[in-house]
């Protein structure tokens, strides 16, 4: 007889962790970007300063490479809050989800200087950089094990569909960047908690208890402390337990679950609250991120979709894939889960469209949305379980291989200035985005990856040469 192959519960998680692994040794631990110093700045600003004054902070990084943070000097050196200190934007809560790893690193650096070595305890130097790095990328790691557990115990998704729903989502859309090459980011934390949330408002929802919604509170808080548009996945949780209490006798209870779920949001958002206190002089962000939010009515709701340069569907064609998944979902079985993970998804569209830079230039892809990737895991395992049967698995192999190929060459052609980086930043031009894909991409992707292991000093000057 034939022996086959067949990919359970215990093989998928070899796979995805094997997929992790392989992916580490792409981790850069080097902070540069603007959002990346505003995050880590907390960090050495509170358990080397023991306040939040960035000034120095600011200062150490813009010295490493002054041409390319000119403009980071001009906004984040230049300027001060109306408390007279240096404006911070990012929230608090990557810092604090890094946190025990940076005292690990910095233990170990102690450590090393105990026993003789040159290791400097700057909280600043690459030690510490490394393991931030390294746990964000661990944090996202940890979102998308969430993510395939859900898929398996909460939508009945069998193996291999689960696993390989999650490794592609991983490969094809921007996730694998924000784990990697730029894992300073909080978007691979910001996957984590929300991927907590929701996977615990799916493990409780029919036996949720006065506790539980607490703790449902208190993840949503989570997700805001790490990027504050994700506490508005909070009303998935919050709708759930609103419409199943319609035309029951449990509408007290459900009061009760609600209050305490916003009553938990708010105390796990406190530490944000004191942030804001302490640099902006009141409880609300900066006046500057407050002004970006300028009209309501999300007058960007398409274009954050669909806009040739910036759309979301554009850069991660597969999310429009699966977002058709969940909506095809939602009509033919008539379900309440995806029909409420869509209604997060378009509130995160919403608050994208509602605020003047709707367009996420600055970096790599739509960023913002690794938030929605459980969104997205959903109803992309509804499309590609039924491809898996015998039979027809080269139809989903070649369908998830033609996507990541489409990210991993974007990956590409960013990380080699081939995406326009002026003007309006990171938009993708056509036709030329995608005859780079097939022509620039393969010519220079082998010379530069070769680089990126052997003598990325080399490989950054060659990309500064070519700006």
């Amino acid at each position: 007889m034939k022996a086959t192959f067949r990919l359970g519960r215990t093989s998928g998680m070899w796979l995805l962790g094997l997929v992790f692994i392989a992916t580490l040794p792409f981790v850069t631990a080097k902070i540069r970007a603007s959002d990346e110093i505003e995050y880590v700045a907390y960090l050495h600003s509170l358990v080397f300063d023991h306040d939040l004054e960035f000034g120095n902070e600011y200062e150490y990084f813009y010295r490493q490479d002054p041409q390319g943070l000119a403009g980071f000097k001009a906004t984040f050196l230049d300027q001060r809050t109306r408390t007279d200190r240096h404006i911070n934007f990012g929230p608090i809560g990557s810092a604090l989800l890094w946190a025990p790893a940076y005292l690990g690193a910095h233990a170990v650096v102690l450590a090393a200087r105990a026993l003789g070595l040159g290791v400097v305890a700057d909280g600043l130097s690459r030690p510490y950089s490394v393991a931030i790095c390294l746990a964000s990328a661990l944090y996202g790691f940890m979102g998308l094990v969430l993510i395939q557990r859900a898929l398996r115990r909460f939508a009945a998704i069998p193996e291999p569909a689960a696993t390989w729903t999650v490794v592609a989502l991983w490969l094809a859309t921007p996730v694998l960047y924000y784990m990697t090459l730029a894992a300073a980011f909080a978007h691979a934390c910001s996957l984590f908690a929300v991927a907590l949330l929701l996977w615990l408002w799916l493990r409780w929802r029919e036996s949720l208890t006065p506790t539980r919604a607490a703790l449902l509170g208190a993840a949503g808080g989570l997700a805001g402390l790490v990027r504050e548009q994700d506490l508005l996945f909070l009303l998935v949780p919050a709708a759930d337990v609103a419409l199943r209490a319609l035309g029951r006798r449990g509408l007290w209870r459900a009061i009760l679950h609600l209050g305490l779920m916003a009553v938990a949001a708010v105390t796990a958002f406190v530490p944000q609250l004191l942030v804001y206190r302490a640099i902006n002089g009141n409880f609300g962000p900066s006046s500057v991120v407050e002004r970006k939010m300028h009209r309501w009515t999300s007058p960007h709701f398409f274009e954050v979709l669909f806009n040739p340069g910036h759309g979301l569907f554009v850069w991660s064609p597969i999310a429009l894939v699966a977002i058709i998944g969940l909506v095809v979902l939602c009509v033919r079985r008539r379900q309440l889960v995806p029909a409420l993970l869509l209604f997060g998804f378009v509130a995160q569209v919403w608050i994208n469209g509602a605020i003047e830079s709707w367009h996420m230039a600055g970096a790599f892809g739509a960023r913002r949305f690794l938030s929605s990737t459980f969104v997205f895991a959903w109803g992309l395992a509804y499309v590609l379980a039924p491809l898996t049967a015998r039979g027809r698995r080269w139809i989903a192999a070649l369908l998830v291989a033609v996507f990541v190929w489409w990210n991993l060459s974007l990956m590409a052609q960013f990380a080699l200035r081939l995406i326009n980086h002026e003007a309006s930043r990171q938009y993708l031009e056509w036709p030329e985005v995608a005859v780079n894909q097939f022509t620039a991409v393969p010519s220079r992707a082998a010379h530069a990856a070769y680089l990126f292991f052997t003598d990325r000093e080399r490989l950054e000057r060659e990309l500064r040469g070519a700006r």
